[in-house]
C-alpha cells in the first residue's frame, strides 16, 4: 500500500510543481533576472518647494529612471536637479548597450549643464554636480546647490515685501512686470569688480546681491528678475549665451517669459548700462522684445552686440522662423 502511495505521490508532486511554475514563471523570471543585474533600488525622495512644473521643449521633468537614450539622460538630471534633490541614484538598463558611456560624456559637458540649469527655479540651480559611475550600472548623483536655506528665507521675505510696496491689483501683468524691472534697475548697479576681477565682496551672482546689498552681475539681475516672475506665475526660465573656447566673451544670461501667448526677451543688465559718467540709467530697450527684435537692437550702431547669440536647438520657445 505504502509503495502505491509513493508512486502516485511523486508524479503528483512533480506535476504540481510544474503547475506552480507556469502560473509563476513571470515572477520568478523578474526575479532571476534582479538577481543576476543587481540592479539598485531606485528611491523617490518628494520634490522641495521649488520644483517647476512648466513644461519645456528643451528638457522635460520624468517619472522614468531607467533611460534609454541621450534624452532621457538629460532628462533624468534636470529632473534630479529641479526638484531639489541633493543625492539620487539610479541605473543603465543593460539593452542600452552605451548608456554609462553617455552618462560620462554628458556629465562632463559642462556647457549643456549649464543651459540645463536655466530651466529650474533660481532657488534649485547649482554650482556643482558630481556623477559617480559603478561597475554595476548604477549612476550616483550628487548635487550642490548656489542657495542656502538662510538665504533663501531672507530672499524670500524681501521678494514679498517689495511685491506689496511697488504692485497693485489695478495693474496688468506687463505692468507689474515693467514696475519689478525698473525697482531692480534702479536699486542696484552692475558689479565691475566681479566681472573684471572674478572676485567681489558682494554676493551679485545670485539674487540676495541686488535685492540686499544693490549690486548684480547679470547671473543676479536675472534671478532676481525670476523671483517676481515665479511669484506672479508667469512661465519663465533663464537664456545663456555660453562663449565658444578662445572667446574673450564672459558669457551672459538674461530672461525669457511667456506673456500674450508668446515668448519674449528681458535684460535687465543691458537695460541698466554701466555709463562713462557714472550716472545710473534706466533703459527699456530690451523690455519684453521678440527674438526679431533682440536681433535688431543688437545690430544697431557700429559695434554689433554678441551677447545675446544663444542656441536656437536649446532655447527652443524662442526661436523663430527665417532666424
Amino acid at each position: 500500500m505504502k509503495k502505491i502511495i509513493k508512486q502516485i505521490f511523486i508524479p503528483l508532486s512533480c506535476f504540481l510543481f510544474l503547475v506552480f511554475l507556469f502560473f509563476n514563471m513571470d515572477k520568478i523570471t523578474d526575479q532571476i533576472v534582479h538577481l543576476i543585474k543587481k540592479e539598485p533600488d531606485i528611491v523617490i525622495e518628494p520634490k522641495n518647494d521649488y520644483s517647476k512644473k512648466e513644461t519645456f521643449l528643451f528638457v522635460k521633468q520624468t517619472e522614468n529612471f531607467v533611460p534609454l537614450s541621450k534624452q532621457d539622460i538629460m532628462n533624468i538630471f534636470y529632473t534630479i536637479v529641479n526638484n531639489g534633490w541633493k543625492k539620487f541614484t539610479f541605473y543603465c538598463p543593460n539593452e542600452y548597450v552605451n548608456c554609462l558611456n553617455d552618462v560620462k560624456e554628458f556629465s562632463q559637458n559642462q556647457d549643456l549643464l549649464t543651459h540645463l540649469n536655466n530651466f529650474v527655479h533660481p532657488f534649485n540651480g547649482f554650482s556643482n554636480v558630481r556623477t559617480v559611475i559603478s561597475e554595476n550600472g548604477s549612476i550616483t548623483i550628487t548635487v550642490d546647490y548656489f542657495y542656502k536655506e538662510e538665504e533663501i528665507k531672507q530672499i524670500n521675505k524681501k521678494v514679498d515685501e517689495i511685491a506689496q510696496e511697488i504692485l497693485n491689483d489695478t495693474m496688468n501683468t506687463r505692468e507689474k512686470i515693467e514696475k519689478i524691472h525698473d525697482y531692480i534697475i534702479n536699486t542696484t548697479k552692475y558689479d565691475i569688480e566681479r566681472n573684471n576681477e572674478n572676485s567681489s565682496k558682494y554676493r551679485s551672482y545670485i539674487a540676495y546681491g541686488p535685492l540686499f546689498e544693490g549690486f548684480a552681475t547679470c547671473n543676479g539681475y536675472t534671478d532676481a528678475m525670476a523671483l517676481f516672475l515665479i511669484k506672479l506665475n508667469i512661465p519663465n526660465f533663464k537664456v545663456a549665451m555660453t562663449p565658444e573656447k578662445g572667446s574673450n566673451s564672459a558669457g551672459h544670461v538674461w530672461n525669457a517669459i511667456y506673456i500674450d501667448n508668446q515668448w519674449l526677451h528681458l535684460d535687465l543688465t543691458w537695460d541698466d548700462p554701466v555709463s562713462k559718467d557714472g550716472k545710473d540709467y534706466l533703459q527699456h530697450k530690451y523690455f519684453l522684445i521678440t527674438t526679431s527684435q533682440l536681433k535688431s537692437i543688437d545690430e544697431e550702431g557700429e559695434v554689433k552686440i554678441t551677447e545675446h547669440d544663444f542656441k536656437k536647438n536649446i532655447y527652443l520657445e524662442l526661436k523663430e522662423k527665417n532666424y
